[in-house]
C-alpha cells in the first residue's frame, strides 16, 4: 500500500486532498492536527521528516501568506509570508525530498495569483511566481530523485462562501484535490497544474 505525507492536511484543501488518496494511505500533518509541524521552522520540518520516514509523496498545502493593500503592507507582512508558503515549501523540498521512495512527487502549492495579480496581492503574486520557479528549478537537479511539481489553485468556492461572496466563481475544494492527487501520480517535474474555474 502506498503512504502519503499531507502537510496541511488538516485544513481545507488538505483535507479533501487526504479524502482523496484515501485517509488509511495518508500522514495528515498541519499546526493543530496529526502529526504537528511548523513549516516556517526548518527544525520542525526535519523533525516531522524524521518521524514519519519514507513515503511515496509528499503533498503540501500549508504555507500562508499575507493579502493586504500595498500601502498597509509592513516588513512582517513580506518576512512572514517568505517564511511561510515560500521558505516553508522550499525546506519541504530540501529536507524531504530523500524520503520520498524512487519514482514517488512532491507536489507543492502555488496560486493563480502568480499570473493574475489584483490590488493587494503583492506579496502573493511574488511568492506563488517564486514556488513555480523553485520548481521548475529544482526539476534540472540531478541530485533531487523524486519529482517535484506544484498545483496552482484559483478561487476556492468554500473560501469564497466563508468571505461572503458568491461560490459560483470559484472551485469546489474537492475538485482542486483531484487536480492534487492526479499531480503527485503523474505531474511531470517542474509542472504548474492550474485548478481554477474555466
Amino acid at each position: 500500500m502506498s503512504r502519503f505525507l499531507v502537510i496541511g492536511g488538516a485544513g481545507l484543501l488538505g483535507a479533501e486532498v487526504v479524502k482523496a488518496l484515501g485517509a488509511g494511505q495518508c500522514v495528515v500533518a498541519s499546526r493543530r492536527a496529526g502529526e504537528r509541524v511548523d513549516i516556517a521552522d526548518p527544525k520542525s520540518l526535519a523533525a516531522l521528516f524524521d518521524r514519519v520516514g519514507e513515503v511515496d509523496g509528499i503533498v503540501c498545502t500549508g504555507g500562508a501568506a499575507r493579502f493586504r493593500p500595498w500601502d498597509q503592507l509592513t516588513d512582517d507582512d513580506w518576512a512572514f509570508s517568505l517564511a511561510n508558503k515560500l521558505m516553508g515549501q522550499i525546506n519541504v523540498v530540501r529536507l524531504g525530498a530523500n524520503r520520498v521512495r524512487r519514482g514517488g512527487a512532491i507536489t507543492l502549492t502555488s496560486g493563480l495569483a502568480a499570473q493574475y495579480p489584483a490590488p493587494g496581492s503583492a506579496i502573493i503574486t511574488t511568492v506563488n511566481a517564486a514556488v513555480e520557479a523553485f520548481v521548475r528549478a529544482v526539476a534540472v537537479e540531478p541530485a533531487i530523485t523524486a519529482r517535484v511539481n506544484a498545483v496552482s489553485p484559483g478561487w476556492v468556492a468554500e473560501t469564497l462562501q466563508a468571505m461572503g461572496r458568491d461560490p459560483a466563481g470559484g472551485i469546489p475544494a474537492r475538485d482542486v484535490a483531484q487536480v492534487f492527487v492526479h499531480h503527485l501520480h503523474e505531474g511531470a517535474s517542474g509542472s504548474v497544474a492550474p485548478a481554477a474555474k474555466g
